[in-house]
């Protein structure tokens, strides 16, 4: 054991702390209810589940419309009186671009409103050509480019759109789309 002059230490420290907490009544617990019959259920992540019910839903949904969106292949569309010059010249990045909005970021509902709004100030602007950058859907995963499908239908239902197509390379390529406007509501 220890040496003596210890031992008296130690015994001169219990009494002091003995002493010093004399009178100290432990604090009272208070009791814990009663289970009431049923067992507590265990938490669940609602979101989790509500994001996994969306990713469910939208790969029971049928394939966009257009194939080519599928595939991430160029986009081409143009009315039937645009010439094939027209469409080419389109194509090679020959009109010059007035104006462009980048949809990145954006819900698809978010982007369809900003794409309606940005076509209707170009058409007030009389702007023949701009350029829509929608990117190449690389986060969506097994639903291709949600976005450059939105925006295929909503260009093919404007009715000013003449024709668009898929940007050079240097422009976006799949990613973006020159659109051809005209005069028509």
């Amino acid at each position: 054991m220890g040496a003596p002059d210890e031992d008296d230490e130690l015994s001169e420290e219990a009494r002091l702390f003995r002493d010093a907490v004399r009178g100290v009544r432990p604090l009272a617990v208070p009791a814990r209810p009663a289970a009431q019959g049923r067992p507590r259920q265990r938490p669940r992540a609602r979101f989790t589940r509500a994001d996994r019910a969306a990713v469910l839903r939208e790969s029971l949904e049928g394939p966009s419309g257009d194939p080519a969106l599928a595939a991430g292949d160029e986009l081409v569309f143009h009315r039937h009186d645009v010439q094939a010059q027209v469409l080419r010249r389109l194509r090679r990045g020959d009109y010059r671009v007035q104006r462009e909005i980048d949809l990145h970021g954006l819900t698809v509902a978010e982007a369809k409103q900003a794409l309606r709004q940005f076509l209707i100030g170009a058409l007030e602007q009389r702007v023949r050509c701009v350029r829509i950058i929608h990117g190449k859907g690389l986060r969506s995963g097994h639903r291709g480019p949600v976005l450059k499908s939105a925006v295929s239908a909503v260009l093919r239902r404007t009715g000013a759109v003449l024709a668009f197509v898929s940007a050079r390379p240097v422009d976006g390529g799949t990613g973006a789309v020159y659109v051809l406007l005209g005069d028509r509501p």
